[in-house]
């Protein structure tokens, strides 16, 4: 991510956000629907009565034919398939390399829509997602089936779908100060924190800063245990967290910068390990499930495979258009992806790297986040709006299930047993958390209906 488009809000505009940095550096929001809606209730009614005229949905009601989103369709002039064909011809993908998206039509292969891996669950109002910087969308993270952290506003939130409960965990909008004493970390803490980035295993959450803040906490616990900053390089955005098991058992995390550094911190000591250095932004970093190897992505067209232990270079990623925003292994550890705002993923096998295994086609925006199925049998792909992919890694990435609907999305997160899929939406009206349930045959059971 280059300098130039490092723009962090003011406080008060995250406060009262109305509006973020998508890929227009404008507002990119339902505005035709949400006029449309007002428009057709009660001119009497106030803004705030109408937004809290938008109501969860259910799966039993979606079923019957309530939109997932609560848009009422049947209230507007508009369809929801004319509306479809507006989205695809008018939104505008951001580029970093001119019509990059266009280059790669010939690449890409030829995949069935229409499977149904996932199935639509809950949708929850409550929860209002929201995003910072319109190339950052990992603020979403699910650590079991029924527990979310996101981003919302200054705040970290947490949602528990089974207790239907949102809470506060860490609220950025004042003074954070270390409970703890370690080496490294800043006793006097920080003071209204701009969130670009979060992650979230086990027990553990570390955010990152567009000033290279780290904040990292145990959840089990009260306060926070250590605040740093990664480098005081102006230009020093934390782009994307990763949290992992290392090849020991230990719990690290690896922060990837717009100061062209990856840095490795383990968990227990919250000591930096290793830093290496590369000659572009780090927008995201990804770690081996052997612990070998790191890809990192950039602001350059080709990725790189790095080893872990040196930070030295074993092979480039060659192939992409644009800037890559995203990257993931594969459980079994010989295939990795990599998201591209040449609105590809591009699935690549680390024995032979010559050419992509696949080369994945979003509708209308770059891919800001990838992610495997912990048991490896399906590849999600995020766009930055409207379309979140499934791919069946049994079918050679040639199947895939099209989650459709209408607004910004600030992260995609499968829960670690892969039985919940979690989509955080963000919109002026109609921001909302998406919940999907992995579908399962239960031929035994079938067969005595």
């Amino acid at each position: 991510m280059g300098v130039y488009e490092k723009k962090p809000m003011s406080y008060d505009e995250v406060g009262q956000m109305d509006y973020m940095e998508d890929e227009r550096d404008a507002v990119d929001s339902m505005d035709e629907i949400n006029e449309e809606y007002y428009a057709a209730e009660d001119a009497n009614l106030d803004e705030y009565d109408m937004i809290t005229k938008v109501t969860d949905t259910s799966a039993a009601q979606a079923r019957k034919g309530k939109d997932v989103q609560g848009i009422p369709w049947d209230r507007l002039n508009i369809t929801r398939e004319s509306y479809r064909l507006t989205r695809l011809e008018q939104y505008m993908n951001y580029e970093n390399i001119p019509l990059s998206g266009e280059a790669v039509d010939k690449e890409c292969q030829q995949t069935e829509k229409g499977s149904n891996y996932f199935e639509f669950f809950h949708n929850t109002r409550l929860v209002k997602p929201t995003i910072l910087h319109f190339q950052l969308r990992n603020l979403v993270w699910a650590t079991s089936k029924h527990d979310v952290y996101l981003i919302s506003n200054y705040s970290v939130m947490h949602w528990s779908s089974l207790l239907q409960n949102l809470t506060e965990v860490l609220n950025f909008s004042g003074h954070i100060v270390p409970t703890e004493k370690h080496p490294g970390s800043l006793s006097e803490g920080f003071t209204q924190t701009q969130i670009s980035t979060l992650a979230v295993k086990d027990r553990f959450l570390v955010a990152g800063g567009f000033h290279g803040e780290l904040v990292c906490k145990c959840l089990d616990k009260p306060g926070v245990s250590f605040c740093a900053r990664t480098t005081f390089q102006e230009n020093a955005i934390t782009n994307a967290i990763e949290i992992y098991n290392n090849s020991s058992g230990g719990l690290h995390f690896t922060t990837s910068n717009n100061d062209c550094g990856v840095r490795e911190y383990d968990m227990e000591r919250f000591q930096l390990l290793n830093h290496f250095r590369f000659p572009w932004p780090v927008n995201h970093t990804s770690v081996s499930p052997d612990r070998k190897l790191l890809t990192v992505v950039g602001d350059a067209l080709d990725g790189l495979l790095v080893d872990a232990r040196n930070g030295k270079t074993v092979a480039s990623v060659m192939g992409h258009r644009d800037y890559s925003f995203a990257s993931a292994w594969h459980p079994e550890g010989r295939i990795f992806a990599t998201g591209n705002q040449d609105k590809t993923c591009r699935v690549w096998d680390s024995r032979n790297l010559s050419l992509p295994v696949a080369v994945l086609k979003g509708n209308m925006g770059a891919i800001r986040s990838v992610h495997f199925s912990s048991d490896g049998q399906f590849l999600v792909m995020a766009e930055p709006a409207d379309f979140v992919h499934i791919y069946s890694t049994k079918a050679d990435f040639k199947k895939r299930q099209e989650i459709d609907f209408f607004g910004e999305i600030s992260g995609a997160s499968l829960s670690p047993d892969d039985e919940s899929l979690y989509i955080g939406l963000w919109d002026r009206t109609y921001a909302s958390l998406l919940h999907y349930n992995r579908r399962h045959t239960y031929g035994y059971l079938d067969s005595l209906m």
